[in-house]
């Protein structure tokens, strides 16, 4: 009955997940794992079912976990084929994780493994899975290297290259197989590479297949991606009439979806490509739609930035009152989102409007302090003053080489005895401590700690003379107060009820004894000591292998326990695992790296590409070609 009820659950965290109710289907799947099986396939199933259940949440910690856990059941039972899809959703996960040089070795095991079975299916899966781990690395290659409008780094264009070629290769291989719905991927895919390499033309023939094949199976979401695809293209290539009919029925369709977000992304762009075509009356209107969508999704990034489309169109019309309205809300939303790019031009904007209308700085503030009052009292956030952090520097004042060497012997002498009154040696020690928040300690306790706190910096530039006797005193000191410390910093070894209970019965040696002993019984000279090193790290390496009798939901049997023992002589590793591991390992470190704020913030109402940058990098090439070439002398 339990092996039923397990099986149950899964069945049913199956159903809800093909309803698209992701979160219902988790919760029967982790029951079914807490149930427990011993058939090793099902519980597979139920891993890799489970991982993909957390993916589509974006829970994507609890899916890498599961995925990795199928991975593992995988090999174990020698399933190929279960190991190559758990490669394949491994390497989805850890891709958008942004761990792509890892991404890129699971779904090259996935690859390899299915051309070995010759599963066509699977290796067509790998060859896309392949082709999108390189191109969401291509993109945030482009979107965090410094850039000139128009110029594409090596890096990021031998990138995309190499996503377009496994796309390529997935096309050629979903058309032998005469899959048409992969064939609109692989379409859409290559049409997004040759549009980020800058073959508009190319991109646009990819863009109108797909079109073609969304319209077939009735896909909405895919024919309005389609739409705004061909729209972007066509900017670039001046066709800015075309492109407003392509960005129309992007609207349309995000209509039919009831999705205002991408209604308003049209919105946006509609009113660009107007403010393009100088139809600025028209561009006024469409930016006025993004303004409301925006406000009611409450989304401050677009909202700032329909407020300076605005002010730029009504510029254009003449309308300087208007204008210097929006400039206001912009510089406030910017103020209020910390978009210093978005401030610094709204706040040249208001000055150049004011200067239009003939008003005063004087007006500005008085005017700007009244609408900004109001503003706040609506619940919006003041700006945030910056202040910079080296004006606190000099609050500290390290002594220099001179005073170190003239003022501190003057103070005290080598047992620490004050020498001059009303500064005691304490406060003396922490007025020098650097300002990191951390505390330090001495060897000891007290004024000995600051009198060896302080003649280790006397040291380098004052010579003490001692006596042999000094010293002695002085090392035993410090080696009765270490040694109390070390035993302080050592692990405590588990011990079992009865090992404790004897070793509370035997007397503990001194520690002079202690050290004697531990030497005569692993002595570095000694086979003894090898053999300790030996079992210690045989230990440690045992501790480090995987363990299949830890993953969740199995019950180890008789029957399967047979599937669980890997037969044969063990392999030692391969110079292609080294390879592969060095090739992983090396982007970790940067991985750690603190990334920096984006220099634009995002909203959800805006372009993952925003317009601006489009024109921006179109009128690079166009003003380059605009220069004249001064004669030679």
């Amino acid at each position: 009955r339990m092996e039923a009820s397990c099986l149950e659950l899964a069945l049913e965290g199956e159903r809800l997940c093909k309803t698209g109710d992701f979160k219902a289907g988790a919760a029967f799947f982790e029951a079914a794992v807490q149930v427990g099986t011993e058939d090793l396939k099902t519980l597979s199933a139920i891993y890799s079912q489970l991982g993909n259940a957390y993916f589509y949440l974006k829970e994507y910690s609890k899916a890498l976990e599961y995925h990795k856990h199928d991975l593992t059941l995988a090999r174990t039972i020698g399933d190929r084929i279960g190991e190559a899809k758990a490669s394949g959703n491994l390497g989805n996960t850890l891709k958008i994780l942004g761990q792509f040089d890892e991404a890129v070795v699971c779904c090259q095991r996935h690859l390899d493994i299915s051309q070995e079975q010759g599963d066509k299916v699977g290796e067509a899966r790998a060859l896309y899975n392949i082709g999108n781990v390189y191109h969401a690395k291509g993109k945030h290659l482009s979107w965090n290297m410094a850039q000139d409008p128009g110029y594409l780094p090596q890096e990021v264009k031998e990138t995309l290259q190499k996503a377009s070629e496994y796309y390529e290769r997935n096309l050629s291989l979903v058309k032998e197989l005469g899959d048409r719905a992969a064939q609109g991927r692989a379409y859409g895919n290559l049409g997004n590479t040759q549009y980020l390499l800058g073959n508009f033309s190319e991109a646009i023939a990819f863009h109108k297949e797909r079109l073609a094949i969304a319209k077939e199976f009735g896909d909405k979401a895919a024919e309005r991606r389609a739409y705004s695809n061909l729209g972007n293209a066509h900017i670039f290539l001046g066709r800015f009439d075309i492109s407003a009919e392509y960005y129309k029925k992007t609207l349309q369709v995000s209509r039919q979806l009831k999705d205002q977000a991408v209604e308003a992304q049209a919105c946006y762009s509609l009113g660009n490509t107007y403010t393009l075509l100088q139809d600025y009356e028209r561009a006024i209107e469409y930016h006025l739609k993004h303004l409301v969508i925006a406000q009611e999704l409450g989304d401050r990034v677009g909202e700032g930035r329909a407020c300076w489309s605005l002010g730029n169109a009504y510029v254009s019309l003449g309308s300087h009152e208007q204008a210097l309205h929006f400039a206001r809300k912009h510089l406030e939303i910017s103020q209020e989102i910390g978009d210093q790019t978005g401030e610094l031009t709204a706040q040249v904007n208001m000055a150049q409007l004011k200067a239009a209308l003939g008003l005063g700085p004087g007006d500005e503030d008085v005017g700007m302090a009244h609408h900004y009052s109001g503003y706040e009292a609506q619940g919006a956030r003041p700006k945030r003053l910056q202040r910079n952090s080296m004006d606190s520097l000099d609050l500290l004042k390290f002594p220099s080489e001179k005073v170190s060497k003239d003022v501190w012997p003057q103070r005290l002498n080598i047992r620490g005895e004050k020498k001059s009154p009303g500064r005691g040696l304490t406060s003396h020690r922490h007025s020098q401590e650097p300002a990191s928040g951390q505390s330090r300690r001495g060897i000891g306790h007290g004024v000995f700690s600051d009198v060896l706190t302080l003649s280790c910096v006397l040291l380098p530039s004052q010579k003490i003379n001692r006596t042999p006797s000094d010293e002695e005193c002085f090392f035993d000191l410090l080696s009765k107060f270490q040694s109390n410390r070390m035993d302080d910093q050592r692990c405590p070894l588990e011990e079992c009820p009865s090992e404790a209970a004897e070793a509370a019965a035997t007397p503990v040696p001194a520690l002079g004894e202690r050290i004697s002993q531990s030497s005569l019984m692993a002595s570095p000279q000694t086979e003894e000591f090898f053999d300790l090193i030996a079992s210690s790290q045989s230990r440690r390496l045992d501790d480090q292998r995987a363990n299949v009798g830890n993953l969740p939901g199995l019950r180890i049997t008789q029957n399967n326990l047979g599937h669980l023992r890997v037969e044969g002589d063990a392999q030692e590793p391969g110079d292609e695992f080294f390879n592969m591991l060095m090739k992983c390992q090396s982007s970790r470190i940067d991985d750690q790296r603190c990334a920096p704020p984006d220099s634009i913030p995002r909203g959800p109402t805006m372009p993952d590409e925003d317009f601006f940058s489009l024109i921006q990098r179109v009128q690079a090439k166009r003003m380059d070609e605009q220069r004249v070439d001064l004669a030679s002398a």
